[in-house]
């Protein structure tokens, strides 16, 4: 398959998408094989339907929040481009300094890229805030049945609380990032992807459950290694199996 699919991908679009996403060119091939024998319809686009055939998305937590965000507002399909672009969040920082150009956007797969991208997943409404109905939704996901929605709230008022800073009772993304990359949210982060997101979560007492310890828990899940510099394998990702 991987040679009927570099025949139907041109050279000229191979090195667009290695240009835009950083992905090799084996990557890319790679992963169009993988994108058409997703694509049932054989028409070059995915549905949603398509991408919850892929078994680490069924059984994910956050496996609707994920392919959502492969679709643009207001479309139900998407093309090999728009995949590529939103897989590209999910390569390995790497050392985007020597590698980018100066002059070029910057690289999908970057801190802020990544942060941007699970900031997305809790921002539904996408007002640029993430409210206190948004942060507990995520939160159910993440735990199931496992906390009483009175904990959860709990939980929930005292992330806002402490990441507040502007006093409007939801999370910018300037606080997320804040929040999310202190000195201690990087080191945590490293031990919730290690340890397994939704566990680590709850793991402290509940009364002392920081924000830091609720944002990183998903940036972490999505982004194993996101304080070391990425993914630490092409596998530890919660879509590995599209590389398959």
């Amino acid at each position: 398959m991987g040679s009927r699919a570099s025949t139907l991908l041109r050279d000229e679009e191979l090195e667009e998408i290695k240009k835009e996403t950083g992905f090799s060119h084996s990557q890319i091939t790679r992963l169009y094989s993988r994108f058409t024998s997703l694509d049932k319809g054989e028409n070059g686009t995915l549905s949603r339907e398509d991408f919850q055939r892929i078994p680490e998305l069924a059984i994910n937590p956050l496996g609707d929040r994920i392919i959502n965000a492969f679709f643009p507002e207001g479309e139900d399909q998407v093309n090999f481009r728009g995949f590529m672009r939103t897989l590209a969040h999910f390569r390995p920082i790497e050392d985007n300094e020597k590698s980018k150009d100066v002059n070029g956007p910057e690289p999908l797969n970057s801190r802020s890229n990544k942060l941007h991208f699970a900031f997305r997943l809790y921002d539904l409404d996408k007002d640029d805030k993430i409210s206190r109905d948004e942060l507990l939704q995520v939160l159910r996901m993440m735990v199931g049945v496992n906390i009483s929605d009175e904990q959860l709230g709990s939980i929930a008022d005292r992330t806002i609380q402490e990441a507040d800073q502007d006093g409007d009772s939801a999370i910018s993304f300037t606080e997320f990032v804040k929040v999310s990359q202190s000195p201690f949210g990087l080191k945590k982060l490293n031990s919730t992807a290690q340890e397994g997101g939704r566990k680590t979560l709850f793991k402290e007492e509940l009364g002392t459950v920081s924000p830091v310890v609720t944002f990183i828990t998903v940036t972490g899940f999505l982004f194993p290694g996101f304080g070391e510099g990425g993914c630490r394998t092409e596998n530890e990702h919660p879509i590995s199996s599209l590389k398959d």
